[in-house]
């Protein structure tokens, strides 16, 4: 499976992530917020854009929430078209905190998703207690899904059950043809991976529609 390339010198996020520690996650967390709407300005997005958050590094909502809509402001980004991501597989130390959290960026009108869903233990807990506005499958259910039943099982039950809830699902990691066409084929209509672009660094990425 490719690494997809994190730093600007094509670190892997691995590696980046493997730096922060109790003292600077609170700062890396909200520099990379700040980042990533000043590059999104820059580049004209005019599409919605995705801010990966750690939960253990947001102290107050309010408070932490706060830096994030000065910076689109500053940068004329419209903050309606944050959406904020937490990963299923995050180690969350106080589940009570993480849902005052999404509670905090609904009422900013901020969208929350679920990231790698599927990959971790946490996922019924947290679309039942979470209400996010999206769901992104995990790439490792979404791998080969063109000819293993089961997957496509899973994610056809997952897809009826957001569907009923009110929640929008995004396929990631889709790397082939024979996966989109399987996708799209179980209702699925949100997709994002390499068979659609490669990731780039301060820059736009040519988009393939297939």
């Amino acid at each position: 499976m490719p690494t997809r390339p994190c730093g600007p010198n094509g670190e892997s996020a691995g590696s980046v992530l493997e730096q922060m520690n109790a003292t600077n996650r609170y700062y890396f967390d909200q520099a990379a917020r700040v980042t990533a709407i000043r590059m999104a300005s820059e580049l004209d997005i005019q599409s919605y854009l995705s801010i990966n958050f750690m939960p253990n590094a947001v102290y107050k909502p309010q408070s932490c929430i706060r830096a994030t809509m000065e910076a689109a402001r500053h940068y004329g980004f419209d903050s309606y078209r944050l959406i904020f991501e937490v990963t299923e597989a995050e180690d969350i130390l106080d589940r009570g905190h993480l849902r005052s959290i999404f509670d905090e960026y609904r009422e900013q009108g901020l969208m929350r998703a679920i990231d790698d869903y599927g990959e971790g233990f946490a996922g019924l807990n947290h679309l039942i207690e979470l209400e996010p506005d999206l769901v992104k499958i995990d790439l490792n259910l979404v791998r080969g899904v063109d000819h293993q039943k089961a997957r496509r099982a899973v994610i056809r039950s997952t897809a009826m059950m957001c569907d009923e809830m009110g929640i929008r699902l995004i396929a990631e990691g889709v790397e082939t043809r024979a996966e989109y066409e399987t996708l799209r084929e179980i209702g699925l209509s949100l997709f994002q991976g390499y068979w659609f672009a490669r990731p780039g660094f301060e820059c736009l990425p040519e988009v393939e529609m297939p």
